[in-house]
């Protein structure tokens, strides 16, 4: 066996030295960039879910209505939407038509859960959580612009609270043009009434065309559609405003204006989404919400003139209730009223202020 000479083997040992710490930095590297592309994919995963913050620093808010586009909930969603993006750097993003499923009487809950930042919702569908979001439909209490704003004005405080102890900041409030009856047939008469089936929007109008003689079913807009066309509801309660009259007149071509109400419809943020702002971020959110609010009332004045004209011009009949028919629903409606004032509690402090 030949021996290694002294300087070969420490030649060898430092070459083996060599090897190892290459090995260990090599083995150092590849553990270094495995955690970064741990931590990467942990930082997009993170990203990914939560869409309320983009990377770009803007804040970005989901919307929701159950309305179409056009109707002036929709309207004040976009409205609201382009007047804060103008102020800061918060982002809306509508949507219509009850998206995912969402109707009116599911978005508070959907907006408290943290399922969407910003919710539109129909005040009467909500009469469940509240007795005072049934005031802006009562049956012929204000049928008229200056009397749906003085009970809005008079009301806010209650719905404010109202909304505030479902952990929702109410930013402003649409009002909607007069409900009328949309049927297939004219209405000329209480016997016309009789036993007509027709989608109701809320427990109280419900309660109003039952009492009339009507069978009346509580649906949502979205809901109501498909139980128009295959013929088992043959009436809508409704103001047709926007996109849902362009859906109406495809079944239903006489509009019956009889002034039962002008209710309100109510966009609310999360307590959680607003308080995560700056201070500037909430006054800006504020002033967009007043803004908004003050151009759908201001809307509404030219409203009905204009989605009359468009009915007309798609073949819509529209009438005035005869006497006959005016006095069955005003007595059908008073009665539903002085109820809903035995049972509101609070809320009826309301409707005798705005009475006074």
């Amino acid at each position: 066996m030949t021996a290694i000479a002294p300087s070969s083997q420490a030649e060898g040992l430092a070459i083996q030295g060599r090897r190892a710490c290459a090995e260990r930095a090599l083995y150092r590297h590849a553990s270094l960039a495995t955690t970064l592309r741990r931590w990467r994919w942990l930082l997009l995963s993170a990203l990914l879910t939560l869409p309320a913050q983009a990377q770009s620093g803007e804040t970005t808010w989901r919307a929701a209505t159950e309305y179409p586009a056009t109707a002036m909930p929709g309207e004040g969603l976009a409205t609201f939407a382009r007047l804060l993006a103008e102020r800061s750097p918060v982002r809306v993003v509508p949507r219509y038509d009850a998206p995912d499923g969402l109707r009116s009487a599911t978005i508070p809950a959907a907006v408290q859960s943290g399922r969407l930042e910003v919710g539109d919702a129909f005040a009467g569908s909500l009469a469940g959580l509240d007795p005072v979001f049934q005031l802006s439909s009562l049956p012929f209490v204000a049928t008229t612009q200056d009397q749906a704003r003085r009970l809005y004005v008079a009301a806010r405080p209650a719905y404010e609270r109202a909304f505030a102890a479902r952990g929702q900041r109410l930013l402003y409030a649409t009002p909607w043009p007069a409900t009328g009856i949309w049927s297939r047939n004219p209405l000329p008469d209480a016997a016309a009434l009789h036993a007509l089936s027709i989608r109701t929007y809320d427990a109280t109008s419900t309660q109003v065309m039952n009492a009339a003689g009507l069978v009346a079913t509580e649906l949502s807009f979205a809901d109501a559609m498909p139980r128009l066309r295959d013929g088992s509801v043959r009436a809508v309660l409704s103001s047709g405003d926007g996109g849902a009259g362009r859906r109406l007149w495809e079944v239903t071509r006489h509009f019956l204006a009889i002034g039962y109400a002008m209710p309100l419809s109510f966009t609310t943020v999360s307590d959680t989404a607003y308080a995560a702002l700056d201070e500037s971020g909430r006054i800006s959110v504020d002033a967009a919400a007043a803004e908004t609010e003050g151009l759908q009332w201001q809307a509404l004045a030219q409203r009905t003139a204009r989605n009359y004209a468009t009915m007309r011009q798609n073949g819509v009949a529209i009438a005035e209730p005869t006497p006959e028919v005016a006095a069955a629903l005003a007595r059908a409606g008073a009665g539903v009223v002085a109820t809903w004032r035995a049972q509101a509690g609070p809320a009826a402090t309301v409707l005798d202020a705005y009475r006074r």
